[in-house]
């Protein structure tokens, strides 16, 4: 089931809901367009919905391989957040954590889930941390892939003179040339030997996005990392990394917020379409793991 919502800016949300519960009741919020105005309980077989947020430059469409393992055994929801995939822009001018956070709530809240796992690849952790912070005593658990490798100490500022040097030297060759610096980019993320049709499809389709919405995601993106923390902390909710295995993460450092890493050998960063088998593997795991949502009896 195909649908959209408008996010509370307006923005106009896109997104698929799939797998058992899909005809439940709840249909919080309004605003809908299109299809999708019957929302999807999680009531199928008892167990949580799963909310699989893209991260930068993608589109729902990179679960492709996860929708099917998780669709026959739960309610399962795609999004497309604003700016991305078939979502609109309208109305919008920040493409921030917090803005993208609420277009998931926006979804969660029209379909009426009440009992979810929300998962983030890449900056879409950093969104789910955002929504979950808008749906109190909803979300079992937060699942990265590939988000954060390490975690700042709690307590350390860092030098924020010399992070926004890094960062304004980073973003550069995107603001220069945002195709041929998308390209490079996604390139690096992949390990030598992987396969060349996915590395060349995955680079040329985010080398594609609008490159005002897409150099300004990547800027609240990468300075992120102390709303990640602050979110953890003040959330206290059960959140899991899944990483590539090389290079390792630092355990301790995720441990210290509150992270459990559970690595995945012989992928880069787009886990979920190098080895969809493992990455749904850790994924059912992690899942699996968590217990009911805060104030669940």
């Amino acid at each position: 089931m195909t649908g959209a919502v408008s996010s509370a800016d307006g923005v106009t949300v896109r997104y698929d809901v799939h797998g058992a519960g899909t005809h439940g009741a709840g249909t919080h919020g309004a605003g809908t367009h299109g299809a999708g105005t019957h929302g999807a309980g999680t009531h199928g077989r008892g167990l949580p919905a799963l909310v699989l947020v893209h991260g930068w430059s993608c589109d729902r469409g990179y679960w492709r391989h996860q929708v099917p393992r998780f669709a026959a055994e739960r309610t399962v929801v795609t999004v497309d957040l604003a700016g991305h995939g078939e979502s609109g822009t309208a109305g919008r001018s920040a493409w921030t954590m917090p803005s993208f956070g609420g277009d998931v709530a926006a979804v969660v809240n029209h379909l009426g889930l009440d009992d979810l796992v929300l998962a983030g690849h890449s900056m879409g952790g950093d969104v789910i941390i955002e929504a979950a912070r808008l749906l109190p005593g909803r979300v079992h658990g937060l699942i990265w892939l590939d988000t954060y490798r390490r975690l700042a100490d709690p307590g350390d500022p860092g030098d924020p003179g010399q992070a926004a040097a890094d960062l304004t030297a980073f973003l550069a060759p995107f603001r220069a040339d945002f195709a041929t610096a998308t390209r490079a980019f996604v390139r690096r993320l992949f390990p030598a030997d992987a396969d060349e049709d996915l590395v060349a499809w995955v680079a040329a389709d985010m080398a594609a996005a609008p490159p005002d919405i897409a150099v300004d995601a990547l800027r609240h993106a990468f300075s992120n990392e102390p709303a990640a923390i602050a979110g953890l902390r003040d959330l206290g909710l059960p959140a899991v990394a899944i990483n590539p295995a090389e290079p390792p993460s630092d355990r301790a450092s995720l441990a210290r917020h509150g992270v459990t890493r559970n690595p995945v050998p012989g992928v880069g960063h787009f886990l979920m379409l190098e080895d969809p088998a493992a990455a749904s593997w850790a994924l059912g795991a992690a899942i699996a793991a968590f217990p009911g949502p805060p104030g669940a009896p």
